[in-house]
């Protein structure tokens, strides 16, 4: 196959960050995407209605002219998080999530949840709005090991919260282990996840090879290459209810490459090529529009795009840095070759 033809894909979990950095970073994403799922990690967080709409029309003014996009916003869950809150969301029409961070637990989630039970009063809410719940599903307790916190999160906390509210919708989003896609294909027809393309592509072990790798380093962490490969074949299984989430996390150079580095990969630039090769390696390309195009927006009830992209059988080279505030963002693989390119 030298040509893939897709319907136009969405990317249900992004993060585009502000100011000069949403301006370096949209395109890249508005280049691939129709939508997006945007995350309200900035700093401060966009907890309200009015705080989603105003970081909209920010995305929007950056927008380059002639690029189509539409960002489907999102609330960032905390403590004190209200149900006029959750209800006015479900009016705006644009607010089409909320998220789930627990306190501590990645880039500016300080803000929040410090126990998952005190947002039962927002959860029934939500179910009764049906407003999407998107999860990062981690624990942060100092005594859980890193590569363990998704398993113990499911267990401790997601089990007890659909049992809790069993018609709530849930994305267990980017996940990472073996036990995530068990839950997820044991759960209702109302649970799902996203997969990103690094979780798809490497184990931890990329994270090691030849001496520390920042680029490679996310929240959720890799894991080892029997989870790997679970991912791999629930993306590719033809199973709706997982969907393409890139979790792209741009981050200045100077931040990644530290004695104390952000988690986070960029792979905005080169996402629907990522997910290509993950796809073509167990030969499953003929499942890839579905993941990318057909379930994501089924699952948020939006209606599928119309629109067409082509990649093309074609070997490039990815750049070593594209240009950001500051200090320069390195993608996903810097300077390696793909096999797959957007035309």
């Amino acid at each position: 196959m030298q040509k893939l033809t897709l319907t136009r894909p969405d990317d249900w979990h992004l993060h585009l960050r502000d100011g000069e950095a949403l301006k370096a970073v949209l395109p890249h994403s508005a280049r691939q995407f129709a939508r997006a799922i945007v995350m309200p990690n900035l700093n401060p967080p966009i907890r309200t209605v009015a705080d989603a709409a105003a970081y909209r029309d920010r995305i929007l003014a950056a927008l380059p002219a002639g690029q189509t996009f539409e960002p489907l916003m999102t609330l960032y869950l905390t403590d004190n998080t209200t149900p006029e809150e959750i209800i006015a969301a479900k009016a705006s029409k644009f607010v089409k999530a909320v998220k789930y961070y627990p306190a501590g637990a990645t880039t500016n989630s300080d803000f929040g949840v410090t126990d998952i039970r005190k947002c039962d009063r927002i959860f029934a809410t939500m179910e009764q709005e049906d407003i999407p719940l998107l999860l990062h599903g981690e624990v942060t307790n100092i005594e859980v090991d890193v590569f363990d916190r998704e398993k113990v999160f499911i267990e401790k906390h997601l089990i007890p919260l659909v049992s809790r509210f069993p018609k709530l919708r849930v994305v267990l989003e980017h996940i990472t282990t073996s036990e995530a896609v068990e839950f997820v294909l044991s759960a209702n027809h109302n649970i799902a996840a996203t997969i990103t393309p690094q979780h798809l592509l490497f184990s931890r072990n990329a994270l090691f090879k030849g001496g520390i790798r920042p680029h490679y380093y996310c929240l959720p962490i890799l894991k080892r290459e029997k989870h790997r490969l679970v991912l791999l074949q629930a993306a590719t299984s033809g199973n709706p209810k997982f969907f393409l989430g890139t979790d792209s996390a741009p981050h200045a150079r100077n931040t990644k490459e530290r004695s104390c580095g952000c988690a986070g990969c960029y792979s905005a630039l080169h996402a629907m090529e990522l997910y290509a090769e993950a796809f073509e390696g167990v030969d499953a390309l003929d499942k890839l529009e579905a993941f990318a195009s057909f379930y994501g927006p089924d699952f948020y009830q939006l209606p599928r795009n119309t629109e067409k992209i082509t990649l093309e059988k074609k070997t490039w080279c990815i750049p070593n840095e594209v240009p950001f505030p500051d200090a320069g963002l390195v993608p996903l693989r810097a300077g390696e070759e793909i096999s797959w390119q957007f035309i």
